[in-house]
């Protein structure tokens, strides 16, 4: 049996195909959408429990010698694994903000994929985290279902990062295979994502169109120019009808990133002096919300830190905002505000203004926003998902029929706006802003094992 599995930077679905219609598959608790995340007591303790718990062995030496050293030091630490210590999804976050100092949380693996330079030992490890996200979708999916799945279609960028070209996108591809194949399918392809999506557009045109796909990803973002419609319908080798394509290394994760830090940390003393008359250093007020930075955030929650920030506070103007920012350490908050300017982005694609809310243990913070403070804030990234498009349209040398829009972040009436400041009155079309993905990706896989 064969599944589509979109392995996302926010979030992991699963699709499958029943009697020509695309069909969700619920992953944890009857969720169709986990969340990209693990949680564990400690890195280590992820490669016993593939081995312990899982039966996952290694594939090469170098992850022999790291379980071997896992093992070594969790038994040294006395640290008895069971099954329930490695969580996944929402239970992952829950058990990582009990207490952010005793466990090893990973949000995003996929956003690590492709870094260039890795040493042997770190690549096993991050092969290690994605195998076990993998096999633990694979474990809900069969339990679903309640039949084996050996056979999947997985999503993938253009680009996995916005350096190393195809270089980066081989290792990814290479973390992904060997990390899907360890935890228990036999047969993987991979389709680009934007493609997928418009594998899901395409099950409803009724003529061939030259089709624009622009997929807003948590992490990254894609663009294709696409010949689709009722000639292209079940044929596998599709070369010909993608004109152009580009990808990059930026998404909804950043849009929500940039908008909390242009619009609400001000209120924890972002832009404010010092008593000498020197403005604050504006690092920390980055490093607590760049979520989708595992050195950033590791930097703000050390230990160490917590006398930078009081330095700070006791130097400031301002100390009682510093004093919120404090309490954004001492409560590991920084996910929580990003989680805040995601609601935001959401609620002005409907409207002009939007009240933001913020909680903090001492106080709770009320900001306005506007959708033009909004478009100021997210200016940047926006301006690189602008430039996909440009590209795409460059290569293709044609202009498209139709645009079809998807990703979470596609909602926005800024982003439907930069990507029509390029392309000109050419119609807008969205589908389902969060599945179509993985509803093309169970298509392409029935194609493919059906």
């Amino acid at each position: 049996m064969s599944v589509g599995l979109d392995f996302g930077t926010a979030t992991c679905s699963v699709s499958h195909v029943v009697e020509n219609k695309v069909r969700s598959i619920a992953l944890n608790e009857g969720e169709i959408f986990i969340p990209s995340t693990l949680c564990a007591p400690s890195r280590e303790a992820i490669t016993e429990y593939l081995y312990r718990h899982l039966n996952i062995s290694p594939m090469s030496e170098v992850g022999d010698k790291l379980l071997r050293g896992s093992i070594n030091k969790n038994k040294t630490e006395g640290l008895d694994l069971i099954p329930d210590d490695i969580r996944f999804g929402r239970q992952a976050t829950a058990l990582y903000l009990e207490d952010p100092t005793d466990y090893y949380y990973v949000k995003s693996p996929k956003s690590f994929l492709g870094i260039l330079g890795l040493d042997d030992i770190r690549y096993t490890i991050f092969e290690d985290i994605v195998c076990a996200m993998m096999a633990n979708i694979k474990q809900n999916i069969e339990a679903s279902l309640n039949k084996q799945v050996d056979e999947t279609v997985i999503g993938r960028p253009i680009n996995f990062h916005s350096k190393g070209g195809e270089e980066s996108n081989i290792q990814a591809e290479n973390i992904l295979r060997r990390a899907a194949s360890r935890a228990g399918f036999k047969h993987i392809e991979f389709q680009f994502e934007p493609v997928a999506a418009g594998l899901e557009y395409e099950a409803n045109l009724t003529s061939d169109k030259n089709v624009l796909v622009v997929d807003i990803g948590g992490g990254t973002s894609d663009c294709s120019l696409i010949r689709m419609g009722p000639s292209w319908v079940g044929k596998q080798q599709r070369s010909e009808s993608l004109l152009g394509h580009a990808g990059s290394f930026v998404g909804g994760n950043d849009l929500d990133i940039n908008l909390a830090s242009q619009s609400f940390m001000f209120e924890f003393g972002k832009d404010t002096n010092s008593k000498s008359g020197l403005p604050m250093p504006n690092m920390p007020f980055w490093e607590c919300i760049a979520i989708n930075d595992v050195v950033a955030q590791k930097t703000f929650y050390s230990r160490s830190n917590l006398r930078t920030l009081k330095a700070m506070q006791s130097s400031a103007t301002q100390p009682d905002k510093l004093a919120r920012l404090i309490e954004v350490y001492q409560n590991t908050l920084g996910h929580s505000i990003v989680a805040e300017a995601e609601r935001v982005k959401i609620a002005l694609s409907d409207c002009g203004n939007y009240t933001a809310t913020i909680q903090l243990p001492s106080d709770s913070l009320s900001i306005p926003v506007s959708l033009q403070q909004m478009e100021k804030s997210i200016y940047w990234p926006v301006r690189k998902i602008q430039k996909l498009v440009k590209e795409t349209l460059a290569q293709a040398a044609t202009q498209p029929d139709e645009i079809f829009i998807t990703g979470g972040s596609a909602r926005s009436p800024i982003v439907r706006e930069t990507i029509k400041s390029v392309v000109g009155d050419v119609p807008i079309a969205n589908g389902d802003y969060v599945g179509s993905v993985t509803s093309g990706l169970a298509r392409w896989a029935d194609l493919c094992f059906g």
